[in-house]
Protein backbone atom coordinates (compact mmCIF):
# COMPACT_ATOMS: atom_id res chain seq x y z
CA UNK A 1 0.00 0.00 0.00
CA UNK A 2 1.28 3.45 -0.90
CA UNK A 3 2.30 5.77 1.91
CA UNK A 4 -0.65 7.82 3.15
CA UNK A 5 -3.30 5.90 1.21
CA UNK A 6 -6.65 6.00 3.02
CA UNK A 7 -8.91 4.20 0.59
CA UNK A 8 -9.12 2.69 -2.87
CA UNK A 9 -12.37 2.38 -4.77
CA UNK A 10 -13.77 2.06 -8.26
CA UNK A 11 -16.82 3.75 -9.75
CA UNK A 12 -17.80 2.42 -13.16
CA UNK A 13 -14.42 2.04 -14.91
CA UNK A 14 -12.61 4.75 -12.95
CA UNK A 15 -10.09 3.76 -10.26
CA UNK A 16 -9.92 6.18 -7.34
CA UNK A 17 -7.25 6.61 -4.65
CA UNK A 18 -7.81 8.79 -1.57
CA UNK A 19 -4.84 10.02 0.49
CA UNK A 20 -4.46 11.57 3.94
CA UNK A 21 -2.89 14.78 2.65
CA UNK A 22 -2.41 16.81 -0.49
CA UNK A 23 1.33 16.08 -0.27
CA UNK A 24 0.88 12.30 -0.13
CA UNK A 25 -1.63 12.45 -2.99
CA UNK A 26 0.79 14.47 -5.14
CA UNK A 27 3.64 12.07 -4.41
CA UNK A 28 1.57 9.03 -5.35
CA UNK A 29 0.39 10.61 -8.61
CA UNK A 30 3.97 11.65 -9.46
CA UNK A 31 5.22 8.10 -8.94
CA UNK A 32 2.48 6.81 -11.26
CA UNK A 33 3.38 9.41 -13.89
CA UNK A 34 7.08 8.58 -13.57
CA UNK A 35 6.36 4.90 -14.23
CA UNK A 36 4.49 5.79 -17.42
CA UNK A 37 7.26 8.14 -18.56
CA UNK A 38 10.01 5.58 -17.95
CA UNK A 39 8.01 2.85 -19.71
CA UNK A 40 7.61 5.06 -22.79
CA UNK A 41 11.31 5.96 -22.85
CA UNK A 42 12.33 2.33 -22.49
CA UNK A 43 10.09 1.23 -25.35
CA UNK A 44 10.36 4.18 -27.79
CA UNK A 45 13.28 6.30 -26.52
CA UNK A 46 10.89 9.25 -26.08
CA UNK A 47 7.93 10.13 -23.87
CA UNK A 48 5.17 12.67 -24.51
CA UNK A 49 3.56 14.15 -21.42
CA UNK A 50 0.66 16.57 -21.01
CA UNK A 51 0.60 18.62 -17.81
CA UNK A 52 -2.07 20.70 -16.11
CA UNK A 53 -1.54 23.95 -14.22
CA UNK A 54 -3.07 25.59 -11.16
CA UNK A 55 -2.56 25.44 -7.41
CA UNK A 56 -4.03 21.92 -7.27
CA UNK A 57 -1.05 20.59 -9.23
CA UNK A 58 1.75 22.00 -7.06
CA UNK A 59 2.37 18.99 -4.81
CA UNK A 60 2.36 16.71 -7.86
CA UNK A 61 4.71 18.85 -9.93
CA UNK A 62 7.12 19.31 -7.03
CA UNK A 63 7.47 15.56 -6.54
CA UNK A 64 7.63 14.79 -10.28
CA UNK A 65 10.52 17.19 -10.89
CA UNK A 66 12.42 15.65 -7.96
CA UNK A 67 12.31 12.05 -9.23
CA UNK A 68 15.92 11.30 -10.09
CA UNK A 69 15.69 8.34 -12.46
CA UNK A 70 13.63 10.03 -15.19
CA UNK A 71 15.76 10.93 -18.22
CA UNK A 72 14.17 14.31 -18.88
CA UNK A 73 16.04 15.01 -22.16
CA UNK A 74 13.87 12.24 -23.66
CA UNK A 75 10.60 13.87 -22.60
CA UNK A 76 8.38 16.27 -24.57
CA UNK A 77 5.97 18.41 -22.55
CA UNK A 78 2.57 19.64 -23.75
CA UNK A 79 -0.12 21.34 -21.72
CA UNK A 80 -3.89 21.48 -21.58
CA UNK A 81 -4.91 25.05 -22.19
CA UNK A 82 -3.95 28.72 -22.26
CA UNK A 83 -5.72 32.05 -22.02
CA UNK A 84 -6.12 34.03 -25.21
CA UNK A 85 -3.79 37.01 -25.46
CA UNK A 86 -2.62 37.08 -21.85
CA UNK A 87 0.92 38.53 -21.76
CA UNK A 88 3.63 35.85 -21.70
CA UNK A 89 5.11 37.26 -18.51
CA UNK A 90 1.79 37.43 -16.62
CA UNK A 91 2.00 35.22 -13.49
CA UNK A 92 -1.35 33.63 -14.43
CA UNK A 93 -0.10 32.50 -17.84
CA UNK A 94 -0.10 28.72 -17.85
CA UNK A 95 3.19 28.65 -19.75
CA UNK A 96 4.68 30.94 -17.11
CA UNK A 97 3.29 28.65 -14.38
CA UNK A 98 4.87 25.55 -15.91
CA UNK A 99 8.19 27.29 -16.43
CA UNK A 100 8.23 28.47 -12.82
CA UNK A 101 7.06 25.27 -11.18
CA UNK A 102 8.44 22.56 -13.44
CA UNK A 103 10.41 23.36 -16.58
CA UNK A 104 13.14 25.36 -14.85
CA UNK A 105 13.91 22.21 -12.84
CA UNK A 106 13.60 19.53 -15.54
CA UNK A 107 15.82 19.70 -18.63
CA UNK A 108 13.20 18.34 -21.04
CA UNK A 109 13.63 17.65 -24.74
CA UNK A 110 11.01 20.23 -25.77
CA UNK A 111 8.07 22.20 -24.42
CA UNK A 112 5.17 22.80 -26.80
CA UNK A 113 2.98 25.58 -25.33
CA UNK A 114 -0.65 26.02 -26.29
CA UNK A 115 -0.53 28.99 -28.72
CA UNK A 116 -2.45 31.68 -26.87
CA UNK A 117 -1.07 34.59 -28.91
CA UNK A 118 -1.62 33.52 -32.51
CA UNK A 119 -2.92 36.03 -35.04
CA UNK A 120 -5.45 33.42 -36.17
CA UNK A 121 -6.63 31.35 -33.18
CA UNK A 122 -8.45 28.78 -35.31
CA UNK A 123 -5.36 28.04 -37.38
CA UNK A 124 -3.36 27.85 -34.14
CA UNK A 125 -5.81 25.27 -32.78
CA UNK A 126 -5.40 23.09 -35.85
CA UNK A 127 -1.63 23.40 -35.59
CA UNK A 128 -1.62 22.26 -31.95
CA UNK A 129 -3.94 19.39 -32.86
CA UNK A 130 -1.46 18.27 -35.54
CA UNK A 131 1.34 18.39 -32.95
CA UNK A 132 -0.65 16.20 -30.56
CA UNK A 133 -1.42 13.67 -33.27
CA UNK A 134 2.23 13.59 -34.31
CA UNK A 135 3.33 13.07 -30.68
CA UNK A 136 0.80 10.65 -29.11
CA UNK A 137 0.52 11.42 -25.40
CA UNK A 138 1.79 8.71 -23.08
CA UNK A 139 0.38 10.24 -19.91
CA UNK A 140 -2.00 13.17 -19.45
CA UNK A 141 -1.95 14.73 -15.97
CA UNK A 142 -5.09 16.78 -15.47
CA UNK A 143 -7.22 18.37 -12.77
CA UNK A 144 -10.91 19.11 -12.30
CA UNK A 145 -12.25 22.65 -12.04
CA UNK A 146 -14.66 23.82 -9.38
CA UNK A 147 -17.44 23.67 -12.00
CA UNK A 148 -16.36 20.19 -13.11
CA UNK A 149 -14.40 21.22 -16.18
CA UNK A 150 -11.56 19.16 -17.64
CA UNK A 151 -8.91 21.46 -19.09
CA UNK A 152 -11.16 24.39 -20.06
CA UNK A 153 -13.95 22.16 -21.37
CA UNK A 154 -16.66 24.02 -19.49
CA UNK A 155 -20.11 22.47 -18.92
CA UNK A 156 -21.48 24.88 -21.53
CA UNK A 157 -19.00 23.87 -24.26
CA UNK A 158 -17.84 20.33 -23.41
CA UNK A 159 -18.48 17.74 -26.11
CA UNK A 160 -17.57 14.08 -25.56
CA UNK A 161 -17.57 13.58 -29.34
CA UNK A 162 -15.94 16.88 -30.30
CA UNK A 163 -14.77 16.70 -33.94
CA UNK A 164 -11.60 18.65 -33.08
CA UNK A 165 -8.87 18.07 -30.49
CA UNK A 166 -8.23 21.76 -29.75
CA UNK A 167 -10.60 24.73 -29.79
CA UNK A 168 -11.31 28.25 -28.54
CA UNK A 169 -13.69 28.29 -25.57
CA UNK A 170 -15.60 30.94 -23.68
CA UNK A 171 -14.91 30.69 -19.97
CA UNK A 172 -17.76 30.45 -17.49
CA UNK A 173 -17.88 33.07 -14.75
CA UNK A 174 -17.39 30.38 -12.10
CA UNK A 175 -14.10 29.35 -13.71
CA UNK A 176 -13.00 32.97 -13.90
CA UNK A 177 -13.84 33.49 -10.22
CA UNK A 178 -11.79 30.39 -9.40
CA UNK A 179 -8.74 32.10 -10.88
CA UNK A 180 -9.30 35.09 -8.59
CA UNK A 181 -9.74 32.85 -5.55
CA UNK A 182 -6.46 31.09 -6.35
CA UNK A 183 -4.72 34.47 -6.33
CA UNK A 184 -3.88 34.68 -10.03
CA UNK A 185 -5.93 37.85 -10.73
CA UNK A 186 -7.13 40.78 -8.63
CA UNK A 187 -10.64 41.13 -10.07
CA UNK A 188 -13.03 39.55 -12.56
CA UNK A 189 -12.35 42.20 -15.18
CA UNK A 190 -8.71 41.14 -15.20
CA UNK A 191 -9.51 37.50 -15.98
CA UNK A 192 -9.59 36.67 -19.72
CA UNK A 193 -12.96 35.62 -21.10
CA UNK A 194 -11.60 33.10 -23.63
CA UNK A 195 -8.96 30.41 -23.84
CA UNK A 196 -7.64 27.72 -26.13
CA UNK A 197 -8.23 24.24 -24.73
CA UNK A 198 -7.52 20.66 -25.65
CA UNK A 199 -10.96 19.04 -26.04
CA UNK A 200 -12.30 15.90 -24.35
CA UNK A 201 -11.34 13.61 -27.31
CA UNK A 202 -7.89 15.19 -27.31
CA UNK A 203 -7.45 14.40 -23.61
CA UNK A 204 -8.83 10.89 -23.98
CA UNK A 205 -6.31 10.16 -26.75
CA UNK A 206 -3.62 9.77 -24.08
CA UNK A 207 -2.53 6.23 -23.19
CA UNK A 208 -2.98 7.02 -19.49
CA UNK A 209 -4.84 9.78 -17.66
CA UNK A 210 -4.00 10.81 -14.11
CA UNK A 211 -6.51 13.26 -12.64
CA UNK A 212 -5.12 15.04 -9.57
CA UNK A 213 -7.70 16.83 -7.44
CA UNK A 214 -6.93 17.99 -3.88
CA UNK A 215 -8.58 20.58 -1.58
CA UNK A 216 -11.98 21.08 0.01
CA UNK A 217 -13.08 23.60 -2.63
CA UNK A 218 -13.14 20.75 -5.17
CA UNK A 219 -15.28 18.40 -3.02
CA UNK A 220 -18.60 19.24 -4.73
CA UNK A 221 -17.07 18.90 -8.20
CA UNK A 222 -15.63 15.51 -7.21
CA UNK A 223 -19.01 14.40 -5.88
CA UNK A 224 -20.76 15.44 -9.11
CA UNK A 225 -18.07 13.79 -11.24
CA UNK A 226 -18.64 10.46 -9.49
CA UNK A 227 -22.38 10.55 -8.82
CA UNK A 228 -24.16 12.58 -11.49
CA UNK A 229 -25.13 11.31 -14.94
CA UNK A 230 -22.20 10.84 -17.30
CA UNK A 231 -22.94 13.88 -19.41
CA UNK A 232 -21.14 16.96 -20.84
CA UNK A 233 -22.99 19.01 -18.20
CA UNK A 234 -20.51 17.34 -15.81
CA UNK A 235 -17.44 17.23 -18.08
CA UNK A 236 -15.18 15.24 -15.75
CA UNK A 237 -17.82 12.50 -15.49
CA UNK A 238 -16.43 11.05 -18.74
CA UNK A 239 -13.56 9.68 -16.67
CA UNK A 240 -15.95 7.04 -15.32
CA UNK A 241 -16.02 5.51 -18.81
CA UNK A 242 -12.23 5.61 -19.15
CA UNK A 243 -10.55 2.46 -17.85
CA UNK A 244 -7.04 3.89 -18.31
CA UNK A 245 -7.83 6.90 -16.08
CA UNK A 246 -7.09 7.17 -12.37
CA UNK A 247 -8.40 9.79 -9.96
CA UNK A 248 -6.15 10.95 -7.09
CA UNK A 249 -7.87 12.72 -4.18
CA UNK A 250 -6.93 13.91 -0.71
CA UNK A 251 -9.30 13.54 2.24
CA UNK A 252 -10.59 17.10 1.74
CA UNK A 253 -11.56 16.76 -1.92
CA UNK A 254 -13.03 13.32 -1.16
CA UNK A 255 -15.00 14.50 1.86
CA UNK A 256 -18.41 14.53 0.18
CA UNK A 257 -18.08 11.13 -1.48
CA UNK A 258 -16.83 9.58 1.77
CA UNK A 259 -19.77 11.06 3.67
CA UNK A 260 -22.24 9.94 0.99
CA UNK A 261 -21.08 6.33 1.30
CA UNK A 262 -21.48 6.10 5.09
Amino acid sequence: MRNGLLKEMKIDQLKIEIYKTNKKMGEAAAEEAADAIKTAINSRKIANVMLATGNSQLSFLKKLREIKDIYWPAVNIFHLDEYLNLPFEHPASFSFFLNKNFLCYANVCAFFPVPGHAQDAEIACRGYEYLLKAHPIDVCCAGIGENGHLAFNEPTVANFKDPVWVKVVKLEEKSRHQQINEGHFKSLKDVPTHAISVTIPGLLSAKKILCIVPEKRKARAVYSTLNETIDPAFPASILRKTEYARLFLDKDSASEIIISQK
